[in-house]
């Protein structure tokens, strides 16, 4: 073990060396990967991004045809800018039994492991194929891993059971929640900042829509319980909001993003209709009392399905068989094993880390954890060969 671990943190520090952040590009990894498999007689197929700057990476170790298992991980990475690293954080760093480095946890640690246990895989005598799935754009709403998904069953073979490494601290995951994204626009009226009333303050209605926005939240949060998740119901929030020209003109514009993690057995649809509602009746009567031109637009951005594996699925035993946990648990954090499972590829969420760490400054992934994983795909290997 100590020398594969060795493999492992090797691997893992060229991974952390590119720089993946979802809006660069992800194919010198692509490349290192693709040397790597072909280093030991593997060739992998590219699917290229429509504008040839990313790829999703597929490669099949013993076999051809449909069937066998897929490890699947996202080769991207959110952001560093703005947070405040010990280290740098595209150099790997040991610390304490910890390795440092952005996305060390989530989720450059499993696709590390899995290069890895290429060769065990290669050297066992396997009676189905294992397949390495590696997307891009994950971080920025899954869009990468579709046009890879849509392949499966036609030109590359489909797997019977795909796992997905996101960090989950080696537990089995059969549930997430979804997410649906949307942009809001308003268009309000210039003014004189002396003369506030001529004019439609496009981020005061901004701020009256992001408050009803909180309030359907803490509406929706005082209805739903579903203890399986934490928090135990569908959230609301804004992440970004962007308007105004100068601090002495009423702005005309403003926009925010916002979305709603969404339990399985919600309706996400009814917050953009609820919000919609009460701009229709409480806002844009005002507005266009002053401009015919006023507005307020709500347009859906992109979505992610909710994951629930089917009962008696064979990724979630073959997991729990693996981990030799007994139960299964659910998150609130999205992954591709929706879409997988929507594709009728069954799906579970299994992998190194925690995702806690995941996303912040200093991220990290334990030796301990990568420990665990290796240990999870030699179970697999021996599973595949029995």
């Amino acid at each position: 073990m100590p020398s594969q671990i060795s493999t492992v943190q090797e691997l893992l520090k060229a991974l952390v060396g590119f720089d993946t952040t979802s809006s660069r590009s992800n194919l010198a990894l692509i490349g290192f990967v693709q040397d790597t498999l072909k280093g030991h007689g593997i060739e992998a197929t590219l699917v290229p991004s429509p504008d040839g700057a990313k790829a999703d990476l597929f490669a099949t170790i013993g076999g051809k045809g449909d069937g066998g298992i897929g490890l699947s991980g996202h080769s991207d990475c959110v952001p560093v800018n703005g947070q405040s690293w010990t280290s740098d954080p595209f150099t790997l760093t040991e610390r304490d039994g910890k390795l440092y480095g952005r996305g060390t946890c989530d989720m450059k640690g499993f696709i590390a492991c899995v290069l890895a246990s290429v060769p065990l895989f290669k050297a066992s005598p396997l009676k189905e194929p294992v397949h390495i799935l590696i997307s891009y754009d994950e971080e920025v709403g899954c869009t990468g891993v579709r046009p890879l998904i849509a392949r499966l069953g036609k030109d590359l073979p489909r797997p019977r059971a795909i796992i997905v490494g996101e960090p989950t601290s080696m537990a089995v995951i059969d549930a997430h929640k979804r997410i649906d994204a949307y942009r809001t626009t308003v268009t309000g009226r210039e003014a004189h900042s002396s003369l506030p009333a001529l004019g439609v303050n496009a981020i005061s209605v901004a701020a009256a829509l992001v408050g009803e926005l909180d309030r359907i939240g803490v509406d929706i949060a005082a209805k739903e319980n579903d203890r399986r998740f934490e928090p135990p119901f569908s959230t609301v929030s804004v992440g970004t909001i962007h308007g105004g020209t100068a601090a002495n003109i009423v702005p005309k514009n403003c926009e925010f993003q916002w979305q709603v993690r969404s339990l399985p057995s919600a309706a996400p649809a009814d917050v953009p209709r609820d919000l919609a509602a009460f701009a229709e009746t409480a806002l844009l009567p005002r507005m266009r009392a002053m401009t015919k031109d006023a507005a307020i637009e709500i347009k859906a951005v992109n979505s992610v399905p909710a994951f629930v594996a089917a009962p008696q699925s064979d990724a979630v035993a073959l997991a729990l068989a693996l981990t030799g946990e007994a139960e299964t648990h659910a998150v609130s954090y999205t992954t591709e094993a929706g879409l997988f499972e929507q594709a009728g590829c069954p799906a579970v969420i299994c992998g190194p880390g925690d995702i806690a760490q995941a996303h912040a400054a200093d991220e990290y992934v334990s030796l301990a954890q990568l420990e665990a994983c290796m240990a999870f795909l030699a179970g697999l290997a021996k599973e595949l060969s029995a």
